[in-house]
């Protein structure tokens, strides 16, 4: 009963006629609040958050709701934001694809300074000081392993402060 239906339609009427009859416990999922409010004994909240709450009926539950629920500002929108709400990131927790990125992430930075070592002692090397493509190619590979280590330590700084 995806779709929304009204009172006097087919499936309704089927589902009520069928509903009434049935001497047991139904979980009801419908658009149909007149097909919920006839057969319900109980109408149970969930929250979303692993709270409940049960009523007598959707009527009940729908005054609840409207008390629980504050009316929202109309100009929400425009009102600038409080000073102390500027600056303030709010506090996450790493996913579990974050946390085990951050596992590793020490070992990755070590790996590729040891990278940006042995490229930095390539361009060094004065075997390879008159010969001019070579020493471009090197200094272009420092480059690219000095890119990895900084992207690397910006991930790590992130994750830190997501972290903590």
């Amino acid at each position: 009963m995806n779709p929304p239906t009204t009172s006097t339609s087919r499936p309704s009427r089927f589902w009520r006629k069928t509903c009434w009859s049935f001497d047991g416990s139904l979980v009801l999922v419908t658009h149909d609040r007149y097909l919920l409010d006839r057969l319900s004994t109980v109408v149970l909240s969930l929250d979303g958050q692993g709270g409940a709450e049960s009523f007598a009926d959707y009527s009940q539950w729908e005054s609840w709701q409207a008390e629980r629920t504050p009316p929202a500002k109309a100009s929400a929108r425009s009102e600038p934001r409080a000073a102390s709400d500027v600056g303030s990131p709010t506090k996450t927790r790493l996913s579990y694809l974050e946390a085990r990125e951050y596992a590793g992430l020490e070992q990755r930075v070590a790996a590729a300074e040891e990278l940006l070592q042995t490229r930095r002692a390539r361009l060094e090397d004065p075997a390879i000081g008159s010969d001019g493509p070579r020493l471009l190619s090197a200094h272009t590979a420092i480059d690219e392993a000095q890119a990895k280590v900084d992207e690397l330590y910006r991930r790590w700084s992130e994750l830190e402060k997501k972290k903590n």
